[in-house]
């Protein structure tokens, strides 16, 4: 009889264990969420690699320059300059339970292809797609020891694979003012 069970146990669990190997550790880990930011910490320069910057106005204005797509879009591998519009929410969306900002681009200035996907360098020509003309992104909010920053989910939402943010910094520690650009 305690053969039959461990052989019984053999055949449930193996299976079993052998289809989790392929799921993803982090796909359901939660989303880093800040709810009290606000406006005057997020109005400035934000900055990430290659050149990418985001600025957000006093006015709520926003420019961005080679700023990649989030979520899936990533994979098509674009990047974007324009400008347009942003806004703090606490309204549901994103990922995270709180705050959210959004910005959209209302007007492509240009656009290019990123060159970072492939070991040649160029994105797989089957995912080369255009930057859209216009494009809004959710951008969730993490507070930590360097203080506020900001992000977005790339790629596969369930890899949990973040774009971060941060703020540009004056000589005194301070953010500068977005208006003077």
């Amino acid at each position: 009889m305690r053969v039959i069970r461990a052989v019984a146990t053999l055949v449930v669990v193996t299976p079993s264990m052998l289809a989790l190997q392929g799921c993803n550790p982090h796909q359901y880990d939660s989303v880093p969420s800040v709810s009290n930011a606000k406006r005057s910490e997020i109005v400035g320069v934000w900055r990430c690699v290659e050149g990418t910057e985001v600025v957000l106005n006093v006015d709520g204005s926003a420019a961005v320059a080679h700023l990649d797509g989030q979520e899936f879009d990533f994979d098509d591998g674009w990047r974007m300059s324009g400008i347009g519009t942003w806004r703090l929410t606490d309204a549901k969306s994103g990922w995270g339970n709180g705050q959210h900002i959004s910005v959209r681009v209302t007007q492509r200035m240009s656009w290019e292809e990123r060159h970072d996907t492939e070991p040649g360098g160029r994105v797989p020509a089957d995912a080369r797609r255009p930057a859209p003309k216009t494009y809004t992104w959710t951008l969730e909010m993490q507070r930590g020891a360097k203080g506020l920053r900001l992000f977005f989910l790339f790629g596969d939402p369930d890899s949990r694979s973040y774009y971060y943010l941060e703020k540009e910094r004056t000589e005194h520690g301070s953010s500068p003012s977005a208006s003077r650009r």
